[in-house]
C-alpha cells in the first residue's frame, strides 16, 4: 500500500466520521426539541458509559 492509498483512506475515514457525527448530533438534537430527553440526561448517559468503558479496558 503506498502513501497515496493510505491517505486517501484517512480521507475516506473523515468523511465518514463527519457523518456519522451530523447524524447522531441531529438525532440529539430532535429528541432534545421534542422534550423526549434533556441535555442532564445525555451527560449522565455519557458518563455512565464513560467509566464502563474505563472499566472495561482496565486503565488505571
Amino acid at each position: 500500500m503506498n502513501k497515496l492509498d493510505i491517505l486517501a483512506q484517512i480521507g475516506d475515514m473523515k468523511e465518514i466520521e463527519y457523518r456519522n457525527t451530523l447524524a447522531l448530533t441531529s438525532i440529539i438534537e430532535l429528541l432534545l426539541e421534542k422534550n423526549i430527553i434533556s441535555r442532564e440526561d445525555i451527560s449522565k448517559k455519557a458518563e455512565e458509559l464513560d467509566r464502563i468503558a474505563f472499566l472495561e479496558t482496565g486503565r488505571t
